[in-house]
């Protein structure tokens, strides 16, 4: 098995391993999110993406775009270590920390065949859908029911310890 943490690239490097991949034949999947304290909903969405396609990259958001969505005391894993976390599941093939507010910088870097989002989105309301259309790729909603998210258990931990 590869060293996880040898899948986790800067833009310019996964510009040229996306564009390798492709020219082999891979589907390319682009999946994003903030990834902090990871949980069962986070592995359905990826399993999911994953299942469309050969190479699933997986964006995340960095540590001041995290707290920039989230608010303060967010993240509580530091970006590094979130994006480690990803890189060991099987199904992530790629994985990248951008910076900007929305992962359309991304999209237009790598121009996947189908970008994801989970199920908390319909295709009709993805911030990135036009983006992905002029690329010539598809949105695609995929993981289970949006049951389970990182604020609902941060919430949870602070109510039980009072």
């Amino acid at each position: 098995m590869a060293d996880s943490n040898s899948k986790i690239v800067d833009r310019e490097n996964l510009i040229v391993k996306v564009e390798r991949r492709r020219n082999a034949g891979d589907t390319i999947v682009l999946a994003n999110g903030c990834f902090d304290l990871f949980h069962v909903g986070h592995i359905r969405y990826l399993a999911g993406a994953k299942a469309l396609g050969d190479t699933l990259v997986v964006a995340i958001n960095s540590d001041r775009q995290v707290r920039e969505l989230k608010g303060g005391g967010r993240p509580f894993m530091p970006e590094n270590e979130r994006a480690e976390i990803v890189a060991a599941l099987e199904c992530a093939d790629l994985v990248t920390i951008f910076d900007e507010p929305t992962v359309t910088e991304t999209i237009l870097a790598i121009r996947p065949d189908i970008h994801t989002k989970g199920t908390d989105y319909t295709v009709d309301n993805v911030p990135e859908r036009e983006v992905v259309r002029s690329i010539g790729g598809r949105v695609a909603i995929v993981g289970d029911p949006k049951d389970h998210s990182s604020t609902d258990l941060i919430e949870r931990t602070r109510e039980t310890s009072r």
